[in-house]
């Protein structure tokens, strides 16, 4: 079983920051891929932010040069750093990860989601 356990979100004024985490933990062979989504309410959910395991980065537009994500390998981590916040960017933020299992099959998880509200 593999879980993936998010912290770091909460209420902050427009242009302040918040750093976001997710620790993967559980039978891991190998971590494919990691990526921030989020869900506003009435919306779809998209893809913020998502890092390969040879590093490569991809963002959404509406968040290049404000966010940040990044991972510490040794620890199965991914971090999203999110600076100059707008309300617009109010959601629940969710982890996913494509992780390989000891039989080499990958497999999609996600975490329980953790909320973000910017105020203006």
């Amino acid at each position: 079983q593999v879980q993936l356990v998010e912290s770091g979100g909460g209420l902050v004024q427009a242009g302040g920051s918040l750093r976001l985490s997710c620790a993967a933990s559980g039978i891991i062979r190998r971590i494919n891929a990691m990526g921030w989504y989020r869900q506003a309410p009435g919306k779809q959910r998209e893809l913020v932010a998502g890092i390969t395991s040879s590093n490569t980065t991809n963002y959404l537009d509406s968040v290049k040069g404000r966010f940040t994500i990044s991972g510490d390998n040794a620890k199965n981590t991914v971090y999203l750093q999110m600076n100059s916040l707008k309300p617009e960017d109010t959601a629940v933020y969710y982890c996913n990860a494509a992780i390989q299992s000891q039989t080499r099959f990958t497999y999609s998880y996600w975490g329980q989601g953790t909320r973000v509200t910017v105020s203006s």
